[in-house]
């Protein structure tokens, strides 16, 4: 094989439809757009969910609930997952090791064993962390508090 007989696979590559060219194309007059109307105009553009000036589906659900502006979302990791780490654990340990987001806080909760004593620092801890924690001989703080 020579780099000459190269060819893209076989169907592969196709031409640019160029659209208003005679009828003989197959897509001249209207080009594809059907007849008449916004849509067959040049430049048109529609908002997302608009339904023509009907009252559009966002508006005619009822609204329900409250969302609180100013709750604090928080990365959570499990002590199962700290199980593989060693000696101090830091956010910013977690997040070298892709457990959390970067620049998130963090929120250490009690599910799984810790085999060995671990020193982690967090934004929060769940109670039961917090206890298993100290019962392997490890000691937790929390940051900003």
């Amino acid at each position: 094989m020579k780099l000459n007989e190269l060819s893209p696979a076989k169907g592969s590559k196709q031409k640019r439809k160029r659209v208003g060219r005679g009828p003989g194309s197959g897509i001249g007059k209207t080009s594809g757009r059907g007849e008449k109307g916004q849509k067959s105009r040049a430049g048109y553009q529609s908002r997302p969910g608009f339904e023509g000036g009907q009252m559009p589906l966002v508006r005619r659900v009822p609204k329900r609930g409250f969302t609180n502006i100013w709750r604090t979302e928080y990365e959570v990791v499990n002590l199962a997952q700290l199980a593989d780490l060693e000696g101090e654990v830091t956010p910013e340990i977690l997040a070298d090791r892709g457990l959390v987001r970067p620049g998130r806080k963090v929120k250490v909760l009690g599910d799984g064993e810790v085999g060995k004593a671990l020193s982690v620092t967090a934004d929060r801890f769940s109670k039961s962390a917090k206890a298993k924690l100290e019962a392997a001989g490890g000691r937790w703080e929390e940051l900003g508090t």
